[in-house]
């Protein structure tokens, strides 16, 4: 199969990324370059993203960025087979920014535009570093996404449960925040939970045991919020047996939803082999790559779990998807691709498969 180099863009939230990859479709592939900037100092003081803020730090940085990415991978603009970029969904300001530069070079350099959603990004960022054949299931946990799918090829998804509020990733957030951790709150409460004892608090792991495979994360918040204000001052112990105590409710949580898709993967594809995916920032988190862990060698499951730096956002993956996408459709479709839109919410279920 022919080797592309594709150039991918992602401003989604507030990382301002850029990559150059190269490789064939199923993959593995060569990350030439994956710079990423991330709007930490920017939004600190605020204990959020700040879209506002995050598109005026994306368009003071990308084209730096773009550039650095290409000086990185040793090439010019004019070397590459494609130009990929997340076209939502996404804070709508920072999404315009990243998808009118990406068609702005594509059109430039005579080279095909691919959009890209942005969770078939995370849901196809595995196959970039080990090349994991479809069908698999796909547990996406990030600061706006939770939800847990059937992945049977690029654009080939069924979404098998989702959060009914709150996304796990914003769970870290706020908890977090809450207990003066700082942000972004994922990494925070993770390094403080070592210290703690998970059993110190009786916080809910929330929906557990029910027959589908939904999430819910907003009554988790209330509850670490109530126990706080229990303990009424809370010394640096405190503080740690209760993000220990709150990871080890998510951790619960996620297993229980995870070991219920499971029986829905295998009924969907009996003679299929039993493989896990893990994706999206809170996959990051090693703490629950290890409960994940032990769920699969339970179940005599494989568990791919991309390596941290493409868990979190990142060009690399864009321009992954991209790779996948366009080998398969073709370059026919680059002109008339300059007309896909910017999208807040663009569901998975809506793409199209190659």
């Amino acid at each position: 199969m022919n080797r592309m180099t594709i150039l991918g863009i992602e401003t989604s939230c507030d990382e301002t990324a850029a990559a150059v990859v190269r490789g064939s479709a199923g993959g593995p592939a060569d990350i030439l370059s994956n710079i990423v900037f991330s709007q930490f100092d920017e939004h600190a003081p605020y204990g959020g993203v700040v879209p506002e803020i995050a598109a005026r730090a994306h368009i003071e940085r990308l084209d730096a960025i773009v550039g650095e990415a290409l000086s990185v991978a040793g090439i010019a603009l004019k070397d590459v087979d494609g130009v990929a970029a997340t076209a939502g969904p996404g804070l709508i300001g920072g999404v315009i920014v990243g998808l009118m530069t990406a068609k702005g070079l594509a059109a430039a350099a005579g080279k095909p535009f691919v959009p890209i959603n942005h969770l078939e990004g995370h849901a196809l960022s595995v196959r970039l570093t080990e090349a994991v054949a479809f069908p698999y299931l796909l547990l996406l946990v990030s600061g706006g996404h939770c939800q847990l799918i059937n992945v049977a090829g690029v654009g080939r998804y069924e979404v098998l449960g989702s959060t009914i509020d709150d996304a796990v990733g914003e769970a870290f957030d706020k908890t977090a925040k809450l207990l003066g951790l700082g942000f972004p709150g994922g990494p925070a409460v993770e390094a403080v939970a070592e210290r703690g004892d998970p059993r110190r608090f009786l916080l809910p792991a929330p929906l557990k045991g029910r027959s589908n495979c939904d999430f819910s994360f907003s009554g988790l918040k209330t509850a670490v919020r109530r126990a706080a204000e229990q303990a009424g001052t809370l010394s640096p112990q405190d503080v740690s047996d209760l993000c220990a105590s709150f990871q080890a409710a998510v951790s619960a949580s996620l297993l229980d939803r995870t070991a219920r898709a499971f029986d829905k993967f295998t009924a969907r594809f009996a003679d299929a082999p039993m493989q896990l995916v893990v994706a999206g920032g809170v996959a990051a988190n090693q703490a629950l790559r290890a409960r994940f862990g032990e769920l699969c060698e339970a179940r005599g499951a494989a568990l791919f779990v991309p390596p941290p730096r493409l868990c979190t956002d990142n060009g690399a993956m864009i321009a992954w998807a991209g790779l996948e996408r366009l080998s398969q459709e073709g370059s026919e479709g680059g002109g008339e691709r300059l007309d896909a839109p910017p999208r807040a919410r663009w569901p998975l279920t809506e793409l199209k498969a190659t």
